[in-house]
């Protein structure tokens, strides 16, 4: 099997450019393209996160029968990813969403957490505060939102959510059209 073409087709079928699959391994985008051309080879414990960040795992990438449509999902088949610097956890509570029109995840901010700023992109936002408060940062302005409150937007300008208090809220994106 070719792996590195066969990740580069997982990848386009996710619909994610190879910078986008490396910020979500926490690898260079470089290492994703020699990947891809199989210039090198990734460790088991990488190619393990890779595929887990593409929505799949190593029986199912190596499997030559389709596997059946999964409809419902459980704790275990969450993608987890905690950045202790800016004090949040993201999940992926739909692992292979990427594949998908909308790409939900469960987002928890410790008290004094934020996202990550992400740059301006097509597609859209929408989340519904679970708990806590949150402060939206859309370009200059913001926005507040509490439990039970939801927010949506178009993201045309640099954007980023902090809580002082902390929260958990479901954060739903939708990827730029092709």
């Amino acid at each position: 099997m070719d792996i590195g073409n066969r990740l580069k087709e997982l990848r386009i079928q996710k619909g994610l450019t190879q910078e986008e699959l490396a910020d979500r391994c926490e690898l260079s985008k470089g290492f994703i393209s020699q990947l891809e051309r199989d210039l090198t080879s990734p460790s088991i414990a990488t190619l393990v996160d890779i595929l887990q960040c593409l929505g799949t795992d190593i029986r199912e990438f190596f499997s030559e029968s389709p596997k059946e449509e999964q409809i419902v999902f459980h704790d275990s088949d969450y993608f987890e990813k905690v950045d202790e610097e800016l004090g949040n956890t993201v999940e992926w509570i739909i692992p292979n969403a990427q594949k998908n029109i909308m790409e939900p995840i469960r987002l928890t901010l410790k008290p004094g957490g934020s996202t990550y700023p992400d740059n301006p992109h097509e597609g859209e936002e929408f989340g519904y505060i679970l708990q806590g408060s949150i402060t939206i940062h859309i370009g200059t302005a913001t926005h507040r939102a509490k439990k039970g409150e939801s927010f949506y937007f178009v993201p045309a300008k640099k954007h980023y959510i902090t809580s002082k208090t902390g929260a958990v809220l479901l954060w739903v994106s939708t990827p730029p059209s092709f």
